[in-house]
Protein backbone atom coordinates (compact mmCIF):
# COMPACT_ATOMS: atom_id res chain seq x y z
CA UNK A 1 0.00 0.00 0.00
CA UNK A 2 1.55 3.29 -1.11
CA UNK A 3 1.01 6.86 0.04
CA UNK A 4 -1.86 8.99 -1.31
CA UNK A 5 -1.13 10.02 -4.89
CA UNK A 6 -2.76 12.02 -7.74
CA UNK A 7 -3.56 8.83 -9.67
CA UNK A 8 -5.53 7.41 -6.75
CA UNK A 9 -3.57 4.16 -6.78
CA UNK A 10 -3.42 2.02 -3.67
CA UNK A 11 -0.34 0.02 -4.64
CA UNK A 12 2.64 0.14 -6.96
CA UNK A 13 3.14 -2.69 -9.44
CA UNK A 14 6.84 -3.33 -10.08
CA UNK A 15 8.07 -4.96 -13.25
CA UNK A 16 9.02 -8.64 -12.86
CA UNK A 17 12.72 -9.17 -12.23
CA UNK A 18 14.83 -12.29 -11.98
CA UNK A 19 15.83 -12.65 -8.30
CA UNK A 20 19.55 -12.89 -9.00
CA UNK A 21 19.45 -9.54 -10.83
CA UNK A 22 17.89 -7.62 -7.93
CA UNK A 23 20.36 -5.39 -6.12
CA UNK A 24 18.64 -5.66 -2.74
CA UNK A 25 19.33 -7.15 0.68
CA UNK A 26 16.08 -8.99 1.40
CA UNK A 27 16.72 -9.34 5.14
CA UNK A 28 17.32 -5.60 5.47
CA UNK A 29 14.32 -4.88 3.21
CA UNK A 30 11.98 -7.02 5.32
CA UNK A 31 13.34 -5.54 8.56
CA UNK A 32 12.75 -2.04 7.21
CA UNK A 33 9.15 -2.93 6.33
CA UNK A 34 8.51 -4.36 9.79
CA UNK A 35 10.04 -1.29 11.43
CA UNK A 36 7.81 0.99 9.33
CA UNK A 37 4.68 -1.02 10.19
CA UNK A 38 5.59 -0.86 13.90
CA UNK A 39 6.23 2.89 13.70
CA UNK A 40 2.89 3.59 12.02
CA UNK A 41 1.02 1.36 14.47
CA UNK A 42 2.60 3.18 17.42
CA UNK A 43 1.77 6.56 15.88
CA UNK A 44 -1.89 5.56 15.49
CA UNK A 45 -2.09 4.54 19.14
CA UNK A 46 -0.56 7.83 20.30
CA UNK A 47 -2.84 9.87 18.03
CA UNK A 48 -6.12 8.48 19.33
CA UNK A 49 -8.33 11.08 17.62
CA UNK A 50 -11.07 9.52 15.52
CA UNK A 51 -10.63 10.04 11.81
CA UNK A 52 -13.51 9.20 9.54
CA UNK A 53 -14.55 8.57 5.98
CA UNK A 54 -18.17 9.57 5.32
CA UNK A 55 -20.31 7.36 3.07
CA UNK A 56 -23.66 7.69 1.38
CA UNK A 57 -25.56 5.51 -1.07
CA UNK A 58 -27.83 7.37 -3.47
CA UNK A 59 -30.08 6.23 -6.27
CA UNK A 60 -30.38 9.56 -8.07
CA UNK A 61 -27.26 11.66 -8.88
CA UNK A 62 -29.39 14.79 -8.51
CA UNK A 63 -30.73 13.95 -5.05
CA UNK A 64 -28.33 16.21 -3.13
CA UNK A 65 -25.99 13.54 -1.77
CA UNK A 66 -23.02 15.92 -1.56
CA UNK A 67 -25.03 18.44 0.45
CA UNK A 68 -26.25 15.72 2.78
CA UNK A 69 -22.68 14.55 3.34
CA UNK A 70 -21.61 18.14 4.03
CA UNK A 71 -24.18 18.28 6.83
CA UNK A 72 -22.98 14.90 8.12
CA UNK A 73 -19.42 16.26 8.14
CA UNK A 74 -20.59 19.18 10.27
CA UNK A 75 -22.32 16.75 12.64
CA UNK A 76 -19.18 14.62 12.86
CA UNK A 77 -16.94 17.61 13.58
CA UNK A 78 -19.33 18.66 16.33
CA UNK A 79 -18.51 15.28 17.93
CA UNK A 80 -14.79 15.98 17.64
CA UNK A 81 -14.26 13.63 14.69
CA UNK A 82 -11.79 14.61 11.98
CA UNK A 83 -13.30 14.04 8.53
CA UNK A 84 -10.71 12.74 6.06
CA UNK A 85 -12.90 11.97 3.04
CA UNK A 86 -16.49 11.76 1.76
CA UNK A 87 -17.65 9.12 -0.71
CA UNK A 88 -20.95 8.69 -2.56
CA UNK A 89 -21.89 5.49 -4.35
CA UNK A 90 -24.74 5.69 -6.84
CA UNK A 91 -26.59 2.39 -7.16
CA UNK A 92 -30.24 1.37 -7.73
CA UNK A 93 -30.60 -0.10 -4.24
CA UNK A 94 -28.39 -0.21 -1.13
CA UNK A 95 -26.60 -3.51 -0.66
CA UNK A 96 -28.59 -5.47 1.97
CA UNK A 97 -25.40 -6.68 3.69
CA UNK A 98 -22.85 -3.88 3.30
CA UNK A 99 -24.98 -0.86 2.24
CA UNK A 100 -22.34 -0.16 -0.44
CA UNK A 101 -21.25 -2.91 -2.83
CA UNK A 102 -18.64 -5.43 -1.69
CA UNK A 103 -16.11 -4.19 -4.26
CA UNK A 104 -16.68 -0.57 -3.24
CA UNK A 105 -16.27 -1.49 0.41
CA UNK A 106 -12.94 -3.18 -0.36
CA UNK A 107 -11.74 0.00 -2.08
CA UNK A 108 -12.96 2.10 0.86
CA UNK A 109 -11.10 -0.19 3.26
CA UNK A 110 -7.90 0.35 1.29
CA UNK A 111 -8.56 4.08 1.18
CA UNK A 112 -8.94 4.14 4.98
CA UNK A 113 -5.60 2.37 5.41
CA UNK A 114 -3.96 4.73 2.95
CA UNK A 115 -5.06 7.96 4.64
CA UNK A 116 -5.12 6.71 8.24
CA UNK A 117 -8.89 6.74 8.84
CA UNK A 118 -10.14 4.50 11.65
CA UNK A 119 -13.88 4.99 11.29
CA UNK A 120 -16.61 4.84 8.65
CA UNK A 121 -19.69 7.02 9.18
CA UNK A 122 -22.73 6.20 7.04
CA UNK A 123 -25.26 8.89 6.18
CA UNK A 124 -28.02 6.36 6.77
CA UNK A 125 -29.35 4.36 9.69
CA UNK A 126 -27.70 0.96 9.44
CA UNK A 127 -29.43 -2.22 10.54
CA UNK A 128 -27.65 -4.14 13.32
CA UNK A 129 -26.72 -6.85 10.80
CA UNK A 130 -25.27 -4.32 8.34
CA UNK A 131 -23.15 -2.64 11.02
CA UNK A 132 -21.75 -6.02 12.13
CA UNK A 133 -21.06 -7.16 8.56
CA UNK A 134 -19.24 -3.95 7.61
CA UNK A 135 -17.22 -3.97 10.83
CA UNK A 136 -16.21 -7.62 10.37
CA UNK A 137 -15.26 -6.98 6.74
CA UNK A 138 -13.14 -3.87 7.36
CA UNK A 139 -12.06 -4.09 10.99
CA UNK A 140 -12.97 -0.38 11.31
CA UNK A 141 -15.30 1.34 13.74
CA UNK A 142 -18.71 1.70 12.09
CA UNK A 143 -21.08 4.55 12.98
CA UNK A 144 -24.32 5.68 11.38
CA UNK A 145 -26.01 9.07 11.23
CA UNK A 146 -28.35 8.28 14.11
CA UNK A 147 -25.44 7.46 16.42
CA UNK A 148 -23.72 10.73 15.54
CA UNK A 149 -26.82 12.76 16.40
CA UNK A 150 -27.35 10.78 19.62
CA UNK A 151 -23.75 11.50 20.60
CA UNK A 152 -24.20 15.24 20.02
CA UNK A 153 -27.37 15.26 22.12
CA UNK A 154 -25.54 13.38 24.90
CA UNK A 155 -22.80 16.04 24.89
CA UNK A 156 -25.29 18.91 24.88
CA UNK A 157 -27.74 17.69 27.57
CA UNK A 158 -27.34 19.62 30.83
CA UNK A 159 -30.68 19.52 32.64
CA UNK A 160 -31.95 16.37 34.34
CA UNK A 161 -34.80 16.16 31.84
CA UNK A 162 -32.45 16.51 28.88
CA UNK A 163 -30.14 13.81 30.20
CA UNK A 164 -33.06 11.43 30.76
CA UNK A 165 -34.41 12.07 27.27
CA UNK A 166 -31.04 11.43 25.65
CA UNK A 167 -30.36 8.27 27.66
CA UNK A 168 -33.81 6.97 26.73
CA UNK A 169 -33.09 7.55 23.06
CA UNK A 170 -29.69 5.87 23.32
CA UNK A 171 -31.11 2.80 25.08
CA UNK A 172 -33.97 2.43 22.60
CA UNK A 173 -31.45 2.59 19.78
CA UNK A 174 -29.07 0.16 21.44
CA UNK A 175 -31.56 -2.51 22.58
CA UNK A 176 -32.08 -4.23 19.19
CA UNK A 177 -28.36 -3.93 18.47
CA UNK A 178 -27.08 -5.90 21.45
CA UNK A 179 -25.05 -8.97 20.47
CA UNK A 180 -23.13 -11.68 22.27
CA UNK A 181 -19.94 -9.90 21.23
CA UNK A 182 -20.70 -6.38 22.49
CA UNK A 183 -22.94 -6.33 25.56
CA UNK A 184 -21.08 -4.16 28.06
CA UNK A 185 -23.39 -1.94 30.08
CA UNK A 186 -20.70 -0.30 32.16
CA UNK A 187 -21.82 3.22 31.16
CA UNK A 188 -25.41 2.73 32.31
CA UNK A 189 -25.99 4.03 35.81
CA UNK A 190 -28.71 2.99 38.24
CA UNK A 191 -31.90 0.96 37.86
CA UNK A 192 -30.13 -2.34 37.30
CA UNK A 193 -31.70 -5.35 39.01
CA UNK A 194 -30.32 -8.71 40.08
CA UNK A 195 -29.45 -11.58 37.79
CA UNK A 196 -32.09 -14.27 37.38
CA UNK A 197 -31.18 -17.95 37.16
CA UNK A 198 -30.68 -19.60 33.80
CA UNK A 199 -30.23 -16.37 31.78
CA UNK A 200 -27.48 -15.77 29.25
CA UNK A 201 -25.46 -12.55 29.49
CA UNK A 202 -27.23 -11.24 26.39
CA UNK A 203 -30.65 -11.87 27.96
CA UNK A 204 -29.50 -10.25 31.20
CA UNK A 205 -28.29 -7.13 29.40
CA UNK A 206 -31.50 -6.85 27.41
CA UNK A 207 -33.53 -7.16 30.60
CA UNK A 208 -31.40 -4.51 32.30
CA UNK A 209 -31.92 -2.10 29.43
CA UNK A 210 -35.70 -2.67 29.46
CA UNK A 211 -35.77 -2.07 33.23
CA UNK A 212 -33.71 1.09 32.83
CA UNK A 213 -36.00 2.33 30.03
CA UNK A 214 -39.05 1.70 32.24
CA UNK A 215 -37.51 3.68 35.12
CA UNK A 216 -36.46 6.57 32.88
CA UNK A 217 -39.95 6.71 31.35
CA UNK A 218 -41.45 7.02 34.85
CA UNK A 219 -38.99 9.79 35.75
CA UNK A 220 -39.76 11.61 32.51
CA UNK A 221 -43.52 11.42 33.15
CA UNK A 222 -43.02 13.00 36.58
CA UNK A 223 -40.91 15.80 35.09
CA UNK A 224 -43.47 16.34 32.33
CA UNK A 225 -46.26 16.58 34.90
CA UNK A 226 -44.27 19.18 36.84
CA UNK A 227 -43.63 21.15 33.65
CA UNK A 228 -47.32 21.09 32.76
CA UNK A 229 -48.09 22.54 36.19
CA UNK A 230 -45.57 25.34 35.60
CA UNK A 231 -47.11 25.90 32.18
CA UNK A 232 -50.57 26.19 33.75
CA UNK A 233 -49.29 28.78 36.22
CA UNK A 234 -47.71 30.65 33.34
CA UNK A 235 -51.00 30.63 31.42
CA UNK A 236 -52.70 32.18 34.44
CA UNK A 237 -50.50 35.25 34.06
CA UNK A 238 -52.45 35.99 30.90
CA UNK A 239 -49.29 36.54 28.87
CA UNK A 240 -49.19 35.22 25.31
CA UNK A 241 -46.59 32.57 24.53
CA UNK A 242 -44.23 32.72 21.53
CA UNK A 243 -42.17 29.64 20.66
CA UNK A 244 -39.08 29.77 18.46
CA UNK A 245 -38.58 26.80 16.13
CA UNK A 246 -36.17 26.17 13.31
CA UNK A 247 -33.45 24.03 11.84
CA UNK A 248 -30.44 23.46 14.04
CA UNK A 249 -27.89 26.30 14.05
CA UNK A 250 -30.32 28.72 12.38
CA UNK A 251 -29.73 31.30 15.14
CA UNK A 252 -32.72 30.72 17.42
CA UNK A 253 -30.89 31.27 20.71
CA UNK A 254 -29.17 34.39 19.37
CA UNK A 255 -32.56 35.79 18.35
CA UNK A 256 -33.98 35.05 21.81
CA UNK A 257 -31.02 36.76 23.49
CA UNK A 258 -31.22 39.87 21.32
CA UNK A 259 -34.99 40.22 21.63
CA UNK A 260 -35.01 39.80 25.41
CA UNK A 261 -31.48 40.94 26.32
CA UNK A 262 -30.97 37.60 28.07
CA UNK A 263 -27.98 35.26 28.03
CA UNK A 264 -28.99 31.84 26.74
CA UNK A 265 -25.96 29.81 25.61
CA UNK A 266 -25.06 30.64 22.01
CA UNK A 267 -22.57 28.56 20.02
CA UNK A 268 -21.93 28.18 16.31
CA UNK A 269 -22.51 24.44 16.65
CA UNK A 270 -25.29 22.03 15.84
CA UNK A 271 -27.72 21.39 18.71
CA UNK A 272 -26.12 23.93 21.07
CA UNK A 273 -29.55 24.18 22.75
CA UNK A 274 -31.36 21.07 24.01
CA UNK A 275 -33.16 22.38 27.06
CA UNK A 276 -36.15 24.68 26.66
CA UNK A 277 -35.36 28.28 27.68
CA UNK A 278 -37.92 31.02 28.32
CA UNK A 279 -37.73 34.77 28.86
CA UNK A 280 -40.03 37.78 28.89
CA UNK A 281 -40.31 39.85 25.75
CA UNK A 282 -41.30 43.50 26.18
CA UNK A 283 -42.97 45.40 23.36
CA UNK A 284 -42.77 49.18 22.82
CA UNK A 285 -46.30 49.71 24.16
CA UNK A 286 -45.37 48.33 27.62
CA UNK A 287 -46.93 44.98 26.86
CA UNK A 288 -45.26 41.61 27.38
CA UNK A 289 -45.13 38.05 26.13
CA UNK A 290 -43.23 34.92 27.08
CA UNK A 291 -40.83 33.75 24.37
CA UNK A 292 -39.36 30.24 24.39
CA UNK A 293 -36.38 28.68 22.62
CA UNK A 294 -36.54 24.98 21.69
CA UNK A 295 -34.22 22.24 20.50
CA UNK A 296 -33.20 22.61 16.87
CA UNK A 297 -34.72 20.37 14.23
CA UNK A 298 -32.86 18.37 11.60
CA UNK A 299 -33.90 16.33 8.59
CA UNK A 300 -34.56 12.65 9.28
CA UNK A 301 -34.58 13.21 13.04
CA UNK A 302 -33.96 9.76 14.57
CA UNK A 303 -37.20 8.16 15.73
CA UNK A 304 -35.63 7.40 19.12
CA UNK A 305 -34.92 11.11 19.67
CA UNK A 306 -38.28 12.26 18.38
CA UNK A 307 -40.01 9.91 20.83
CA UNK A 308 -37.77 10.86 23.77
CA UNK A 309 -38.13 14.62 23.16
CA UNK A 310 -41.83 14.43 22.37
CA UNK A 311 -42.76 15.75 25.81
CA UNK A 312 -40.49 18.78 25.38
CA UNK A 313 -41.70 19.46 21.87
CA UNK A 314 -45.31 19.16 23.05
CA UNK A 315 -44.77 22.50 24.83
CA UNK A 316 -45.23 24.00 21.39
CA UNK A 317 -48.92 23.14 21.74
CA UNK A 318 -49.22 25.96 24.30
CA UNK A 319 -47.78 28.56 21.94
CA UNK A 320 -50.00 31.33 20.62
CA UNK A 321 -47.56 31.92 17.78
CA UNK A 322 -44.50 30.21 16.31
CA UNK A 323 -41.41 32.01 15.05
CA UNK A 324 -39.88 29.79 12.37
CA UNK A 325 -36.24 30.92 12.18
CA UNK A 326 -34.58 30.16 8.82
CA UNK A 327 -30.89 30.46 7.96
CA UNK A 328 -31.15 32.66 4.87
CA UNK A 329 -27.44 32.19 4.15
CA UNK A 330 -27.74 28.41 3.79
CA UNK A 331 -27.86 26.98 0.28
CA UNK A 332 -30.24 24.34 1.66
CA UNK A 333 -32.76 26.65 3.33
CA UNK A 334 -35.65 25.25 1.26
CA UNK A 335 -34.90 21.67 2.40
CA UNK A 336 -34.46 22.91 5.97
CA UNK A 337 -37.85 24.64 5.88
CA UNK A 338 -39.42 21.41 4.64
CA UNK A 339 -37.73 19.39 7.42
CA UNK A 340 -39.01 21.74 10.14
CA UNK A 341 -42.54 21.80 8.72
CA UNK A 342 -42.54 17.98 8.52
CA UNK A 343 -41.73 17.71 12.24
CA UNK A 344 -44.40 20.30 13.10
CA UNK A 345 -46.85 18.24 11.06
CA UNK A 346 -45.83 15.07 12.92
CA UNK A 347 -46.47 16.94 16.18
CA UNK A 348 -49.87 17.99 14.79
CA UNK A 349 -49.17 21.69 15.38
CA UNK A 350 -48.57 22.78 11.79
CA UNK A 351 -51.77 24.85 11.92
CA UNK A 352 -50.38 27.31 14.49
CA UNK A 353 -50.03 30.97 13.44
CA UNK A 354 -46.44 31.18 12.23
CA UNK A 355 -44.08 34.01 11.31
CA UNK A 356 -41.14 33.05 9.14
CA UNK A 357 -37.90 34.82 10.07
CA UNK A 358 -35.06 34.90 7.54
CA UNK A 359 -32.07 35.16 9.87
CA UNK A 360 -28.41 35.85 8.96
CA UNK A 361 -29.62 38.20 6.22
CA UNK A 362 -26.37 40.15 6.61
CA UNK A 363 -24.60 37.17 5.02
CA UNK A 364 -26.79 37.32 1.89
CA UNK A 365 -25.00 39.42 -0.74
CA UNK A 366 -27.91 39.62 -3.21
CA UNK A 367 -30.35 41.93 -1.40
CA UNK A 368 -32.85 41.91 -4.28
CA UNK A 369 -33.03 38.13 -4.08
CA UNK A 370 -33.54 38.43 -0.32
CA UNK A 371 -36.45 40.84 -0.80
CA UNK A 372 -38.05 38.51 -3.35
CA UNK A 373 -37.61 35.63 -0.92
CA UNK A 374 -39.32 37.61 1.84
CA UNK A 375 -42.29 38.22 -0.44
CA UNK A 376 -42.47 34.60 -1.60
CA UNK A 377 -42.27 33.16 1.92
CA UNK A 378 -44.15 36.03 3.60
CA UNK A 379 -41.10 36.35 5.85
CA UNK A 380 -39.20 39.04 7.74
CA UNK A 381 -35.46 39.39 7.10
CA UNK A 382 -33.29 40.01 10.18
CA UNK A 383 -29.82 39.60 11.56
CA UNK A 384 -30.22 38.30 15.11
CA UNK A 385 -26.90 39.93 15.99
CA UNK A 386 -28.16 43.40 15.04
CA UNK A 387 -30.98 44.74 17.18
CA UNK A 388 -31.79 47.48 14.66
CA UNK A 389 -32.99 44.84 12.16
CA UNK A 390 -35.56 43.43 14.60
CA UNK A 391 -38.04 46.32 14.71
CA UNK A 392 -40.01 45.00 11.74
CA UNK A 393 -40.19 41.56 13.35
CA UNK A 394 -41.40 43.03 16.65
CA UNK A 395 -44.15 44.92 14.83
CA UNK A 396 -45.25 41.78 13.00
CA UNK A 397 -45.31 39.72 16.21
CA UNK A 398 -47.31 42.41 18.02
CA UNK A 399 -49.74 42.67 15.11
CA UNK A 400 -50.21 38.90 14.91
CA UNK A 401 -50.72 38.49 18.65
CA UNK A 402 -53.23 41.32 18.81
CA UNK A 403 -55.45 39.27 16.50
CA UNK A 404 -55.60 36.09 18.58
CA UNK A 405 -54.48 37.07 22.09
CA UNK A 406 -55.32 40.09 24.27
CA UNK A 407 -52.22 41.69 25.75
CA UNK A 408 -51.83 42.20 29.46
CA UNK A 409 -50.25 45.53 30.20
CA UNK A 410 -47.42 45.49 32.75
Amino acid sequence: LIAENPEGNYWLMMKPEEPHRLQINFLSFIQALEDEFARKQKARKIDAAEKAILLRVEKNPLAGAETSLAELAQLARTCGVEVFDSIVQYRPQPDPKFMVGRGKLSAIDLRASQIGANMLIFDHELTPAQARSISNFTGLKIIDRTQVILDIFARRAHSREGKIQVELAQLRYRLPRLTHVDTSLSRLAGGIGGIGPGETKLEIDRRRIRERIHRLEKDLKAITKSRRQRSSRREKTGLPIISIVGYTNAGKSTLLNTLTQSSVLVEDKLFATLDTKSARLRFPQDTEAIITDTVGFIRSLPEELFTAFRATLDELLDADILLHVIDASSSQFEEQIAAVEKILEDLEINGKPTIRVLNKSDRVADKEMLQNLCRRLDAVAVSALDKKTLFGLMEKIESQLSVNHPFSAR
